[in-house]
């Protein structure tokens, strides 16, 4: 018995100090010294201050900001919690789910009240849970659809409010995968640099 449990174990500490602490802080050591803003959470700062990250949404609510993707994410007694990174995830509900078409009427209503004018089709993912919680892009044409809305409420012309859209839409990434997007922080931190008329 004994000449079988002494390699097993010293095998199983090999591994377990290989792969369980050598290969970890190395791959780290790698990832810091390769990419150090990827690897320390693609954090935006402003004034030296962290205020979020490139992948992680926010709650913006206030008709000045440009709203992000509804975030189905909830705390740790379920309640509601918009974009918490601790508890990622979607709300489950199927397409054919009277919950999720209740959910997205009143989202569309809403968005409706935030801006009576606006006249053209709602885009989906206004309405619509990323399967995170936590997406912090939203399409072109989301942003296109709130314009009006930002720039009315910043005193900003809108052509001004469209210019910063197209200045903050990133293309497919290595121009094939997934679709063009605009990060709201960024777009709206942008909007903060731009004085009223």
């Amino acid at each position: 018995m004994n000449l079988q449990l002494r390699p097993a174990l010293v095998a199983f500490i090999a591994l377990s100090a290989i792969t369980g602490l050598a290969y970890p802080l190395g791959v780290t050591g790698l990832a810091q010294a390769a990419f150090p803003h990827q690897a320390g959470g693609s954090l935006i700062r402003r004034d030296g201050q962290v205020i979020g990250s490139e992948w992680i949404g926010q709650s913006f609510t206030a008709p000045r900001d440009f709203w992000g993707r509804p975030s189905a994410t909830v705390d740790a007694q379920g309640r509601p919690l918009p974009y918490n990174g601790a508890n990622s995830g979607g709300s489950n509900l199927a397409p054919s789910s009277p919950d999720l078409r209740k959910v997205v009427q009143d989202r569309i209503a809403a968005l409706r009240a935030a801006d009576p004018d606006a006249a053209n089709p709602i885009p989906v993912d206004l309405v619509t849970a990323s399967g995170s919680g936590l997406d912090p892009h939203i399409s072109p044409a989301s942003a296109s659809y709130q314009a009006h809305r930002v720039a009315k409420a910043r005193g900003l012309d809108e052509a001004k409010v469209r210019e910063l859209i197209a200045a903050h839409t990133e293309g497919p990434q290595l121009g094939m995968l997934g679709e063009a997007r605009v990060n709201v922080l960024k777009l709206n931190l942008a909007l903060d640099e731009v004085p009223a008329k």
